[in-house]
């Protein structure tokens, strides 16, 4: 795909869920779930949290996406999550997957060994938690790397391998968060810049991106979804970032921007990558 045609798509997605009023449904942190429902809302999607098994089966038959955030490991959720992952796979309900956490317990592991039958449709996290995804279903080969709570240990770059590994095995997008984002589908690839430092002083960025990825995924293919959420969201921070005074503040500016920005404006914060050493200029010292 060219720029032009990247960013039409990405248009597109950005009016028609302004216009359409989509839902999508999440599973996800319960410390960040007001942030990820308005973040949903703010975009012009529909929000609901969900934890019962039976409420999830029954919102994968008729939701057009789908969020699962393993944020809070609660005990159940080693029934919830994977039934839910199973009644997503079997109605073909996309859904996106943000693995935070992985490796932090048993719990977590097992439900993501179980993940892999369900193949997601967007895989967002950071370096870290895409290199260990691909670790753990087999993959990429296991090397060593941890990963430290929801930071990352590991550069944006050096999870490339990683997300084309996980693009390719589920047949949709992985976007890899960080300083610049990367999004691809196996074959395209683009980086984003922007965002802002307040970011990481407000909890819940990385799971409110993942359930606007969701909202865009209810409109638009895989790889297109990633790329809308991750440009909106960097767009919006950057703005916020130059509205506010403190992490407060920035989370109002926040929520307005991804409220206020136009599909013009989405449709043009991102560049194609031209060759592997593009992911390593935003890098350097």
């Amino acid at each position: 795909m060219t720029q032009q045609e990247i960013g039409s798509a990405l248009a597109r997605a950005v009016n028609e869920v302004r216009e359409k009023n989509p839902l999508a449904p999440s599973i996800t942190n319960t410390v960040t779930q007001d942030f990820v429902a308005n973040a949903q809302l703010a975009v012009g999607g529909s929000a609901a949290m969900l934890y019962l098994a039976d409420e999830c089966e029954a919102m994968a038959k008729i939701s057009a996406a789908f969020y699962i955030n393993m944020g809070t490991a609660l005990p159940f959720y080693a029934e919830t999550l994977p039934r839910t992952a199973k009644a997503l796979h079997e109605n073909k309900t996309p859904w996106v997957l943000d693995p935070v956490g992985i490796g932090l317990s048993s719990l977590r592991t097992d439900i993501l060994k179980k993940f892999k039958e369900f193949k997601p449709t967007i895989i967002r996290g950071n370096a870290s938690e895409i290199i260990s995804l691909a670790k753990l279903w087999s993959l990429i080969e296991d090397s060593g790397g941890q990963v430290r709570g929801v930071d990352s240990t590991e550069k944006v770059s050096s999870a490339k391998a990683a997300a084309h590994a996980l693009a390719k095995f589920t047949g949709g997008a992985v976007a890899v968060s960080g300083e610049e984002d990367f999004v691809t589908d196996g074959t395209e690839e683009i980086l984003c810049a922007g965002g802002s430092v307040f970011s990481t002083k407000i909890t819940g960025s990385g799971c409110a991106l993942g359930g606007v990825m969701a909202i865009y995924l209810t409109v638009a293919e895989p790889f297109i979804a990633a790329v809308a959420g991750t440009t909106i969201f960097n767009l919006a921070g950057t703005k916020a970032a130059a509205q506010a005074q403190a992490p407060a503040s920035f989370k109002v500016n926040f929520l307005d921007n991804l409220y206020l920005l136009t599909a013009e404006e989405v449709a043009n914060n991102f560049r194609i990558v031209g060759s592997f050493e593009d992911m390593f200029d935003f890098e350097k010292a």
